[in-house]
């Protein structure tokens, strides 16, 4: 499991950080609490990864 640590200072960056852990959930699939949802599997190689297989 991969982990990301933001730390973001006063009311603009707490607004930058919500934003980027919406586009986080929205473009890993995750849900906001950062639990994958049950019906996914990690590495699935699903076609909705924004990632290619080349770069696993």
């Amino acid at each position: 499991m991969r982990e990301a640590i933001c730390i973001h200072i006063g009311q603009g960056g707490v607004q930058i950080g919500n934003a980027c852990w919406e586009l986080f959930c929205l473009e890993h699939g995750i849900q906001p609490d950062g639990q994958m949802p049950s019906d996914k599997t990690i590495g699935g190689g699903d076609a909705s990864s924004p990632h290619l297989e080349e770069d696993r």
